[in-house]
């Protein structure tokens, strides 16, 4: 074997370690999941609240309260939505 050629792959070796991706902890992993954990709280907690108005647990303003803090729960998701996939075709459409 060639000695520039070990040396070669010795270098790759090493680059490719260090170009290696470091996930962060606090990333955008962990902001996407809170995102989707708050949404889903969101809903259980208007899930709640109008299973307990129907029972005539619960006042309805507190229905109101919940019923309205779902609607843009669902509205911020689907805008957030509508976003990626906007870029997702922009990136799409870009030349090559």
């Amino acid at each position: 074997m060639d000695i520039r050629t070990a040396f070669a792959a010795q270098n790759y070796a090493k680059a490719r370690s260090a170009a290696a991706p470091n996930p962060q902890p606090g990333g955008a992993e962990s902001g996407f999941a809170k995102f989707a954990q708050s949404f889903a709280d969101t809903l259980a907690t208007g899930e709640q609240t109008a299973k307990a108005a129907m029972t005539g647990n619960a006042d309805p303003h507190a229905l109101v309260e919940a019923l309205a803090n779902s609607q843009l729960a669902v509205e911020t998701v689907s805008t957030v939505r509508d976003r990626v996939v906007e870029a997702y075709q922009e990136i799409l459409r870009m030349p090559v």
